[in-house]
């Protein structure tokens, strides 16, 4: 992590005070790594009735077939109690399902038991996600996370860059832009801001700690490197290219059902079962996050059996391309993320601007007002059985 000169660095819960806890599923069916799945569980779903349907759905305390719930904000899911409930599925929606992989998701909140609204109404094309990973100190493992999807992983704390819809109302310390701005001579904008935290954020006794600074060049250098790595992680933009000859091709065609990976160092080969992809370079293979390999969690995800007769168990019966485009593209995420690191790690943070900076500056503590969602008054969203509510 970089090197800091000082012990006063704010926190980032300070810096970004409107947090959200991450969602709770409850039931693991309305998620996959491919759309059709997802429209082919709904179809099985509604296909049945009383108990066969109830035990189809998976029910918990906190939804059942009856539960009354509104409309998931942004998406018009359907709000009639599940036990009725016929017609085609709603449309589903990529998502961050866990670190740096990405499936989709049906955007209903009857089958969600903590969907978290309020981040489904600031969830839009202007919105960045950072999600915390509770990464150790010392990990070479990224300790936030940027997306652009709805993250429904289940790792820390979810935080928005935005307060509203449009990109509108920064979700920063109330002059927090200002001051920096005084002090630095720059006029840093919030994806700015975002970008640095991404580059200089470590793990605190209290939560992810960002040292400031108010040396305008090295600051230039912190977000520059930031920018590299949030365009890395949203992958909402050109695709990521690693130099040619470095570059992941399949050199050996995947079978229709890949049952075992494993990763030749020697070779820079990942091996899928008889299939073979190379160069994959030894930094995107060892690459880590919440603990695991990523490319290991990737592929488990995909090749885990559910178990027979459940919603979850019904998948593609064949190893879809899709999945391999999506992989040659993760590795070079991981390998280009991983290039960052030693950059990373050179940045010493100097020139402080500490947390008793920002106290005797008036921007902490933050309001209580800032800790919590902004009121969306611009629309209306429908409620439990069609019912309309005003937020």
């Amino acid at each position: 992590m970089p090197g800091v000169t000082h012990d006063d660095a704010p926190l980032l819960a300070d810096l970004m005070p409107w947090s959200v806890a991450p969602l709770r599923p409850g039931r693991a069916w309305p998620s996959a790594p491919d759309a059709a799945s997802l429209k082919a569980r709904w179809d099985a779903l509604v296909k049945t009735e009383g108990p066969e349907r109830e035990a189809l759905f998976a029910p918990t305390r906190a939804r059942t077939l009856h539960s009354a719930v509104g409309q998931l904000p942004g998406h018009p899911g359907g709000t009639e109690r599940l036990v009725r409930a016929s017609g085609p599925c709603p449309e589903p929606v990529r998502v961050l399902h866990a670190p740096f992989d990405e499936q989709w998701l049906i955007p209903d909140h009857r089958l969600i038991d903590a969907a978290r609204p309020e981040l489904w109404r600031v969830a839009d094309g202007h919105q960045v996600f950072a999600v915390e990973t509770g990464a150790a100190p010392g990990s070479r493992e990224p300790l936030l996370l940027a997306t652009s999807l709805m993250p429904t992983l289940r790792s820390g704390r979810i935080r928005p860059l935005f307060r509203r819809p449009g990109g509108e109302e920064a979700n920063l310390a109330p002059g927090l832009l200002v001051h920096l701005e005084a002090r630095l001579g720059l006029s840093p904008a919030p994806v700015d801001l975002l970008a640095w935290i991404l580059v200089t954020a470590r793990p605190g006794p209290e939560g992810p700690l960002v040292p400031l600074t108010e040396d305008a060049g090295l600051w230039t250098e912190g977000v520059e490197l930031g920018h590299r790595m949030l365009w890395l992680m949203r992958r909402d933009g050109e695709r990521p290219k690693l130099p040619g000859g470095r570059r992941p091709y399949v050199r050996a065609p995947l079978p229709p059902v890949p049952l075992s990976l494993h990763y030749d160092a020697d070779e820079e080969t990942l091996h899928l079962g008889e299939g073979r992809i190379s160069p994959v370079p030894p930094a995107a293979w060892d690459f880590e996050a919440g603990g695991l390999r990523v490319l290991e969690e990737w592929f488990a995800a995909r090749t885990a059996r559910a178990e027979p007769g459940t919603l979850a168990a019904i998948g593609p019966s064949a190893w879809p391309q899709p999945w391999t485009s999506e992989l040659l593209e993760l590795i070079t995420v991981l390998a280009l993320l991983a290039e960052l690191r030693p950059r990373q790690a050179g940045l010493t943070v100097t020139a402080p601007v500490t947390a008793g900076d920002l106290r005797t500056a008036g921007v902490l503590p933050v309001p209580d007002a800032a800790r919590r969602p902004a009121s969306v008054l611009d629309h209306r969203e429908e409620g439990p059985e069609g019912q309309f509510a005003l937020v």
